[in-house]
């Protein structure tokens, strides 16, 4: 698998979030509902907010019932930014982040099923014989769809490790 090794610093993701069921395969219509009722407004706000690589609105995935390893249960969805402001307002959720290594996994083709079959790897092939380990139970991705193909995208899932002890 294609990936790279980034250092981030402590920050903030700061969106909208709440519970939805864990889904593994296809569109999560409890997703595309969060996504639809973020404002104009909050939108603005959010792109101000955001300062930090990879200056996307990301998909954060964190608290899950399984710790994601099973598709039952459910998890928090945050829709959102990446930020070390600290002046946010109440109209958002906020999760801080310490600083992390995280390896990023860029990937495209059709979406949603790219994606998820690279989550599926990671999980399921990477770690396993990688030098690395999960170092905290969250993950985030952004997608960015090709105006040109529909249902095309490229995406990148990043998600926290440390090397395995």
């Amino acid at each position: 698998m294609d990936y790279k090794i980034v250092q981030k610093e402590a920050f903030r993701f700061v969106g909208v979030s709440k519970r939805v069921s864990l889904q593994f395969e296809g569109v999560n219509n409890e997703i595309v509902q969060l996504a639809s009722e973020i404002t104009e407004e909050q939108k603005r706000e959010l792109h101000r907010l955001q300062n930090m690589e990879p200056y996307e609105i990301v998909n954060v995935s964190y608290d899950s019932d399984t710790d994601f390893l099973e598709e039952k249960g459910q998890l928090t969805h945050m829709i959102g930014v990446l930020t070390t402001c600290v002046d946010i307002s109440d109209q958002f959720d906020q999760l801080s982040v310490p600083s992390l290594t995280w390896a990023v996994f860029p990937n495209e083709g059709p979406f949603p099923s790219t994606l998820q079959d690279t989550m599926a790897s990671i999980y399921a092939k990477w770690l396993p014989t990688s030098d690395y380990e999960l170092a905290y139970s969250l993950s985030f991705s952004f997608t960015k769809m090709d105006e040109h193909q529909d249902h095309y995208a490229y995406s990148e899932v990043w998600i926290p490790v440390q090397l395995k002890k």
